[in-house]
């Protein structure tokens, strides 16, 4: 257990390419339909990027919370989905709103690094494994 978080940070990346290979592999014209439908419902592109942020994180949510449930880690399972979550949208909306630019490889690197010091410091902190 003491490399869990590493096991978080693998699974979260994952998560983000499962995630963009069946949005924009298998459902990219649904989810272009579904942006459009988004973005007559708030009116302004920040609020349809936040939620295309939140959407991706619930997804992260239900990726993780079921591959950790499926390692017998029980509740923590939960904690661990909603915290990969909430730390993947803010690294994305971070990265968005600084406007760095970064290649695929860099942009995931940027993810894993900053998701790992997350998770090393939240279990460092003493939380249940």
């Amino acid at each position: 257990m003491e490399i869990l978080w590493f096991y978080i940070a693998v699974f979260l990346a994952v998560s983000d390419e499962i995630h963009s290979r069946i949005m924009w592999g298998l459902f990219a014209d649904f989810y272009i339909l579904l942006a459009g439908v988004i973005k007559e419902s708030v009116a302004s592109n920040i609020r349809l990027w936040i939620v295309h942020e939140g959407l991706e994180a619930l997804f992260h949510f239900v990726v993780l919370s079921l591959v950790f449930l499926a390692a017998g880690l029980g509740v923590v399972a939960l904690e661990i989905g909603i915290l990969a979550a909430l730390i993947h949208m803010t690294v994305d909306m971070y990265h968005e709103y600084s406007g760095i630019e970064l290649n695929p490889l860099g942009h995931r690197c940027l993810h894993f690094t900053i998701e790992s010091i997350f998770f090393i410091l939240v279990f460092a902190a003493g939380v249940p494994t």
